[in-house]
């Protein structure tokens, strides 16, 4: 914790010529030894000073909360099964374990387990996690796992069957690196890793695509698709929508470019001639598309984050007469999109508030329909069933919830009905007498800052405030349920601050880049402008309010302690934000610089 006080700064400082001279860069290296016993000692201290019977009290209660056996098991579909990885006290790793969508419905659904992951890292000395699985369109007996030791971005990939549910004898393997697989067919795996001399960008991260068969070995996989070693990474998604499958290849140049190339298992063979900063979705025949920015072309000019769609056949013949589905606004902002059985959803925030559209092509053009029966308030996100858009009938999963209303996960069958839920998550803390609110701070130069607070209902102007933000990446920040910050803070009289701060993407692209490089003090001024409304607004005095933020957000708390600490009585920040040594940080270079940077 950072107590908010004004401090001295170190007289000899880092610079862009000798960027070194950090006395803790030591700290880059996370595993040595030297830094974990620093971490041993600073937790050692921290559990001096907050540490005892209340402390202890507060964990446990926590930990009941987070291994209830009510929790919702999210899932994913593929084939006929239901997929989930469930993690509970008795299974901190995870048990990979499926269903049928019949039997989950019921109230305590018979599962059927696959691979118990702490039995696996037990048995192989290993601090496995389970963060990826990948399986064949049609055919998911066989899969393949992505294990990490200890969460690492690095994985092993090892292929698996589900049936017979053990790892495949000679099957493909491949050791620890930054990969991803896709499968081509039954025996062959389309393979993205920086695994290899000289596979790997000065990022880390995969430098090529290589067909890999069964039987071979990686390092003899043949290379399909090369970038240079100074661009982030290569990667390549197989389209199952069409027969032979299509392959996508993507050369991300950087943190928001990108060039993409249409091919098959021989290579890349057709760029998609469209600006580097324009996002693009496959999908059967159809391409659609999302500027980063202002983008003019056959005598039309599209603002940044309009969605367009046309024919592929039709660009590939140099057709560029866009079906615009969705035009920004200045407080309307698209915040994804996906394909599911042949139609494009649309998930939109119209002032903070969610809503979806159906896009659905014909004969006669594009037709567009709102999903009904969902909230406009809080967080709602939509997604598709089945992990493969190939296999996709239309049904849709739906997760609900507000700072008052634990999760429901609901099932929107075809595209179209009203939502049923499948699963409820279960109340955690008493919300009687509590309200949620929505409000607006005024920003140092003048810009509308939302904010949304939950507590009682009588403000007193001098409640104890918890406040969070976190202002970049284009990532959204909504209103969800804590259970943690309900049990220990909301029901115990506290009342809770969210910021949407420039930086993130409540508003588009223009909000995100609002908050970037030059910008990124906004970010900053709208956090301290959010405290200074509490305080004009009566909820409060500036003692009483607690910031925290972590990764990106925890730069935000170590500028309000050197820009703002006047405005706050404590500010509380994960140890994530030593970004400035990223050369040599355990992420790499230039991905990490141009997104941990700017922001």
């Amino acid at each position: 914790m950072l107590k908010a006080k004004a401090t001295k700064s170190r007289a000899a400082k880092p610079t862009l010529s000798a960027p070194d001279d950090d006395p803790y860069l030591w700290l880059e290296q996370i595993e040595s030894a030297r830094a974990l016993k620093f971490v041993e000692r600073q937790n050692g201290k921290t559990l001096q000073v907050f540490g005892g019977a209340a402390f202890e009290r507060d964990r446990d209660v926590l930990t009941s909360i987070y291994d209830r056996p009510d929790n919702i098991p999210y899932i994913s579909r593929s084939g006929g099964h239901l997929y989930n990885l469930w993690k509970d006290a008795n299974n901190p790793r995870g048990l990979l374990r499926r269903t049928t969508l019949e039997e989950f419905r019921t109230p305590t659904p018979s599962w059927e387990v696959l691979l118990d992951i702490d039995q696996l890292a037990v048995s192989e000395g290993e601090d496995w996690l389970l963060k990826a699985m990948v399986s064949l369109a049609g055919n998911h007996r066989r899969t393949i796992l992505s294990l990490s030791r200890g969460g690492s971005d690095a994985v092993m990939l090892r292929e698996f069957d589900t049936d017979a549910k053990t790892f495949v004898r000679d099957g493909f393997v491949l050791p620890e690196a930054k990969s991803a697989v896709e499968w081509l067919d039954p025996d062959t795996l389309v393979l993205s890793s920086s695994h290899g001399q000289g596979m790997a960008t000065t990022s880390g991260y995969a430098r090529t695509v290589r067909l890999w068969r069964r039987g071979t070995q990686a390092d003899q996989a043949p290379v399909i698709f090369e970038i240079v070693a100074d661009h982030v990474g290569a990667g390549c998604n197989v389209d199952h929508t069409v027969v032979p499958p299509r392959m996508w290849f993507v050369d991300q140049v950087d943190a928001f470019n990108f060039a993409n190339w249409l091919g098959d298992k021989s290579g890349a063979t057709t760029k998609i001639n469209l600006p580097s900063n324009i996002r693009i979705l496959l999908h059967r025949d159809w391409l659609a598309i999302r500027p980063r920015e202002s983008w003019s072309v056959a005598g039309q000019t599209y603002a940044a984050d309009t969605v367009l769609v046309i024919s592929l056949a039709a660009f590939l013949q140099g057709n560029r007469q866009f079906e615009v589905l969705f035009e920004p606004g200045p407080r309307c902002a698209l915040q994804g999109l996906f394909w599911s059985a042949d139609k494009l959803v649309l998930s939109i925030l119209n002032e903070l508030r969610p809503f979806f559209e159906i896009c659905s092509p014909s004969d006669k053009g594009w037709s567009r329909a709102q999903l009904r029966g969902l909230p406009d308030i809080g967080v709602v996100h939509v997604w598709p069933l089945d992990g493969d858009p190939s296999e996709s009938n239309g049904d849709l999963l739906v997760d609900s919830q507000d700072p008052l209303t634990p999760a429901s996960l609901m099932l929107i069958q075809n595209n179209v009905g009203s939502p049923t839920v499948l699963k409820q998550a279960p109340k955690i803390f008493t919300a009687g007498g509590l309200v949620v609110t929505q409000h607006e701070a005024i920003s140092i130069d003048g810009e509308r800052i939302p904010y949304v607070q939950t507590g009682p209902a009588d403000e007193t102007g001098d409640a104890p405030v918890h406040m969070s933000g976190y202002g970049g990446f284009g990532i959204s920040v909504r209103p969800s349920y804590n259970s943690a910050l309900g049990k220990l803070w909301l029901e115990r009289g506290g009342t809770t601050v969210q910021a949407n701060l420039r930086g993130g993407g409540e508003f588009g692209t223009r909000w995100h880049d609002a908050g970037r490089l030059g910008g990124k003090k906004f970010s900053h001024d709208d956090f301290a402008a959010v405290a200074a409304d509490l305080v004009r607004r009566g909820v409060t005095e500036p003692k009483r309010i607690a910031a925290q933020g972590g990764s990106n957000g925890g730069i935000l708390i170590t500028n309000m302690l050197t820009r703002y600490p006047e405005r706050f009585g404590a500010l509380l920040h994960d140890p994530a934000d030593r970004h400035a040594p990223l050369h040599q940080a355990s992420g790499g270079g230039k991905l990490d610089c141009r997104i941990w940077g700017p922001g």
